[in-house]
């Protein structure tokens, strides 16, 4: 899929599942279950032991030209650090590539090759820093440490900003955070940490269908 048509798809869906376990198996599970609820953008954390496995399986299930599959799914990866790491992730099946801090030269590595590239900012200085590599959406984080009226406040100077709050987000404030013109959500713990603790994995399926209905619900 094309640069811009993937962030299109990105960002009609909404909703981003960032997920972090202990193995492969472990995120692959939480994966399967967010997509049966509706989630159709995954980021697997580079946090997670031989990650690449993981995203290149989920690649191999759920990636298709044809958006229209029940089982359609993005598969990124989030917290990649570094331009050698990207590349990395790129070859495993990756689709869209994450990180918590703004790399110049892993943003200019995903430019190369055409793969969309968020990049974690906290202020008005890095999100211009951001755009000026040509980044087309910044995430915004750690989230938690800002209200939904930072998305307006930053976009008063940098109106042509895309945001994505990760961290903080949660189904009380997503409604907020739409209104505020988020461009996506991303969701972390609070999609698997209560599977997690009763080992109950079906948990993240319902947990996820929320999730994407209280998107629908904000977006009316």
């Amino acid at each position: 899929m094309k640069k811009l048509k993937l962030l299109q798809a990105i960002h009609e869906a909404g909703v981003v599942a960032v997920l972090r376990g202990n193995s492969p198996e472990e995120v692959i599970r939480m994966a399967d279950k967010a997509i049966a609820g509706g989630i159709r953008v995954i980021e697997i954390t580079m946090t997670v032991p031989f990650a690449c496995e993981a995203i290149s399986a989920l690649a191999r299930s759920y990636q298709s030209t044809d958006v229209s599959r029940v089982d359609y799914a993005i598969i990124g990866a989030g917290t990649v650090l570094d331009s050698e790491t990207a590349r990395a992730v790129m070859l495993a099946g990756a689709e869209f590539v994450v990180s918590p801090s703004l790399d110049e030269a892993t943003v200019r590595l995903c430019n190369r090759y055409r793969v969309p590239i968020l990049p974690g900012a906290m202020t008005v200085k890095e999100v211009t820093a951001a755009l000026e590599l040509g980044v087309e959406v910044v995430k915004l984080f750690p989230g938690n440490l800002y209200s939904p009226s930072i998305i307006p406040t930053l976009r008063g100077p940098l109106p042509q900003a895309n945001i994505m709050p990760t961290g903080g987000v949660g189904l009380d404030n997503l409604k907020e955070w739409i209104a505020a013109g988020a461009f996506a959500v991303g969701i972390g713990s609070d999609l698997t940490k209560e599977a997690v603790a009763s080992g109950n994995y079906d948990l993240i399926t319902a947990k996820a269908s929320a999730y994407v209905a209280a998107y629908r619900e904000a977006k009316k």
